[in-house]
């Protein structure tokens, strides 16, 4: 039996029902009655009764699709994968976060990935703030979701996916815990805290370098991972401009979070490296994104 005669036979036992089965393969019905037929003198026997009202297999018919069945199922499945191999979809997606806030879409992301291509999967990892762009550098990442902007030359980057507006983390002993919100002028009041290795550019985009009144701000680098960040602010060492996710990922009785007006939320975005955007990339990215605009 060819390809073609095996899809209309199983349809056809499936819908029981010519004008049906035509549609949903496209073909005429035409088409599908004259298949069964070379079939069927083939065999020498008929596959399916058929009368004005109703078409049923007969007991041969019934034996030859539960024959068919299994092997086509598994011819349909091999070449599947084929074709997912040739897209790059089958083994392993690797993806990095560097925020929770990301982290949780991701995993939500992975589960609709595998599922709608089998034969891949997606790991995820955390990115310390020590070393934004290591592992993509060394291969050990296919992708990240991270800040933005990122402006290197061996890397690409794609448009924001989410936005998470910023709040100053203070000791709960600073004077601004007891606030409603602060302002951009507010930030020349202490050392503000940032990552050791953060590029400039990056650190401009986040954290102004000077107030609108022109005061400068003071940023000092010397965090490594968010827990250092954490008990440095608890224990008054600075401030630091973070996303409003860590009231929820990161709430601390000794550190107070408050609104800070005037500058406009962080932005996460994926980062790959320079030709690295495969379909396998763009497929993950667009489940990614609805995910997101849950």
């Amino acid at each position: 039996m060819e390809r073609r005669d095996i899809e209309i036979f199983l349809t056809l036992a499936e819908e029981l029902h010519f004008t049906r089965t035509a549609e949903r393969l496209g073909v005429s019905a035409a088409r599908v009655s004259q298949t069964i037929k070379q079939l069927e003198r083939r065999f020498g026997v008929a596959l399916f009764q058929r009368t004005s009202r109703q078409v049923a297999l007969t007991p041969v018919g019934s034996a030859l699709r539960e024959d068919v069945e299994a092997g086509h199922r598994r011819i349909q499945e091999g070449i599947a994968k084929a074709v997912a191999a040739g897209r790059g979809f089958t083994g392993t997606l690797r993806v990095g976060f560097s925020s929770p806030l990301v982290g949780e879409a991701l995993m939500a992301a992975a589960e609709a990935f595998r599922a709608r291509h089998p034969g891949g999967e997606v790991r995820i990892r955390e990115v310390h703030l020590s070393d934004a762009f290591g592992a993509l550098r060394t291969g050990e990442l296919d992708l990240q979701i991270t800040e933005l902007p990122v402006r290197e030359p061996d890397l690409a980057s794609g448009p924001a996916l989410l936005r998470d507006p910023r709040v100053l983390a203070v000791s709960a002993r600073h004077p601004f815990a007891r606030r409603d919100s602060v302002t951009v002028e507010d930030l020349a009041r202490d050392a503000v805290l940032v990552p050791a290795d953060a590029p400039a550019y990056l650190l401009d985009a986040i954290i102004p370098a000077r107030t609108p009144g022109g005061r400068p701000v003071r940023r000092e680098r010397v965090l490594t991972s968010r827990q250092e960040l954490l008990t440095l602010v608890s224990g008054g060492a600075g401030m630091a401009v973070v996303g409003n996710q860590a009231t929820r990922y990161h709430a601390r009785p000794d550190i107070a979070y408050v609104p800070i007006a005037g500058l406009p939320p962080i932005e996460y975005g994926p980062v790959w490296p320079a030709g690295g955007r495969t379909d396998r990339v763009r497929s993950f990215l667009a489940l990614l994104q609805a995910e997101l605009d849950r």
